[in-house]
C-alpha cells in the first residue's frame, strides 16, 4: 500500500470539521454540499472528502462506510481516527511504529522516502502538514492497548494440545513486553 496522495492545504479547520462530523447526522452520501451545510465552504475545506476516503471512513463514490459510522461514536471516535490513520499510512507505520509521534520535519523526511522522491517539497509538505493535524486528533495508545487486548483474547481461544515430555521443559518469561522462550531439550531416558 502507498501513502495516501489526498491532503490539505490548510490543516486550521480539520478539527472543526472532525467535529461537526461527529456530531452531524451520517448522510446518505459525503458531498461538497452536505460539508457546506456544515458550514465548510471554502475549497480548501472541499479536500476532506477525499482525506476520508484515503482513512477509510467512505468508499469511492463518497457513501460513509463502518469506520465513518464508528467515529460517530463520541466516546470512541479518536480511536477510530487512530486506526483510520495506522491503515491509510501502514507504510510510514511499517518504518516507524511510533510514526505518530514525529515532528512536521520528520514526516517530510519520511514521505520522500517513501514516495521515492515523485512528490514535490510543497507537496510534501502539505501531505506532512495533513499527516500531523490527524494525528494530534486521535489516541493512539488505546486503539494500541484495545488492538493487543483483541489479539490476547483471540489466542487464549485456541485449545492447547497436551504436551509431550520435550515440550512441557518449555519456560515462557515476560519482562516489560519483552518474552523470553527458554526451551531444554533432555535426551529420551529410561532412568
Amino acid at each position: 500500500m502507498a501513502l495516501p496522495t489526498s491532503y490539505m492545504t490548510s490543516t486550521k479547520r480539520v478539527s472543526e470539521i472532525f467535529d461537526a462530523i461527529r456530531t452531524a447526522k451520517a448522510p446518505e452520501k459525503f458531498t461538497q454540499k452536505f460539508l457546506e451545510s456544515l458550514e465548510f465552504k471554502s475549497k480548501g475545506d472541499r479536500l476532506i472528502i477525499n482525506v476520508l476516503k484515503s482513512l477509510g471512513f467512505l468508499d469511492d463514490s463518497g457513501k460513509p462506510i463502518e469506520r465513518y459510522f464508528s467515529f460517530l461514536d463520541q466516546s470512541q471516535s479518536a480511536i477510530v481516527l487512530a486506526e483510520g490513520i495506522e491503515e491509510a499510512y501502514e507504510d510510514l507505520f511499517t518504518v516507524k511504529r511510533n510514526a505518530h509521534t514525529l515532528t512536521k520535519q520528520q514526516v517530510v523526511g519520511k514521505f520522500k522516502t517513501l514516495s521515492q522522491g515523485q512528490y514535490s517539497d510543497a507537496v510534501l509538505n502539505m501531505m506532512a502538514m495533513t499527516y500531523t493535524s490527524l494525528c494530534s486528533l486521535a489516541d493512539f495508545n488505546t486503539a494500541r492497548k484495545a488492538t493487543l487486548q483483541t489479539e490476547d483474547v483471540e489466542e487464549k481461544e485456541i485449545p492447547e494440545a497436551p504436551k509431550t515430555r520435550h515440550e512441557r521443559s518449555n519456560q515462557n518469561f515476560e519482562f516489560g513486553g519483552l518474552v523470553y522462550n527458554i526451551q531444554i531439550i533432555l535426551p529420551e531416558s529410561r532412568d
